[in-house]
């Protein structure tokens, strides 16, 4: 094995607080919109693309403020995660270290530009995550972004541990075999491989 790509939410950290504070704030500063974004809502739209984040929550207006709009969120969001980081699962940093010493280590997330960075940047990880690619920069399903990824860093024989359906069917289509983090945000009831934190993945590879 070559290298092991994880998701970030639901799987790395939990940031679904700061997230609905700094949406909420966008838009009562930008909008007319009667919207009040919650966790719960977020939760499940985490792991989605960004088009279909703007889909589900802004279907009122047209496509192209959609986006817009989006993109104004995704603003308030980087910046307020720089003082208001999301919550680390136990073990992440401690995880990664051991797991760093043996593999390359990369992020592939359906987010926008800027979020990778702040999470690794707030976390402490940096140093262990070789490259990271995301939605933002490739604008293709999370299953052509890892093979991008891999592409982009002569990887043959990966692993990719997530928290959704959606991960395991993009893992699929990769052709990338899948480890499901069952303590974050969604269900993968046939995964052959899971973790109930995410210091087992130590025991499932070192």
């Amino acid at each position: 094995m070559d290298g092991i790509i994880f998701d970030v939410d639901g799987t790395l950290w939990d940031s679904t607080d700061s997230v609905t504070e700094s949406w909420n704030l966008a838009i009562r500063e930008n909008s007319d919109m009667d919207l009040t974004i919650t966790a719960e809502i977020l939760k499940g739209l985490f792991g989605k693309t960004m088009t279909e984040i703007a889909d589900a929550l802004f279907p009122a207006l047209p496509e192209k403020e959609r986006m817009e709009f989006l993109e104004v969120c995704y603003d308030y969001e980087n910046r307020h995660l720089e003082t208001h980081p999301g919550d680390l699962y136990d073990g992440v940093v401690e995880t990664i270290r051991k797991l760093a010493e043996k593999y390359p280590l990369f992020i592939v997330s359906n987010c926008q530009r800027g979020y990778i960075e702040v999470m690794i940047k707030t976390s402490g990880i940096g140093p262990y995550i070789r490259d990271h690619l995301c939605f933002g920069e490739t604008g293709t399903p999370k299953s052509e972004t890892i093979r991008a990824l891999m592409e982009r860093n002569g990887l043959k024989d990966v692993v990719y541990v997530g928290d959704t359906q959606g991960d395991a069917g993009a893992c699929r289509e990769a052709g990338v075999p899948f480890v499901f983090a069952e303590y974050g945000f969604g269900d993968v009831p046939d995964a052959e491989r899971r973790i109930s934190r995410i210091s087992d993945l130590c025991r499932m590879f070192l």
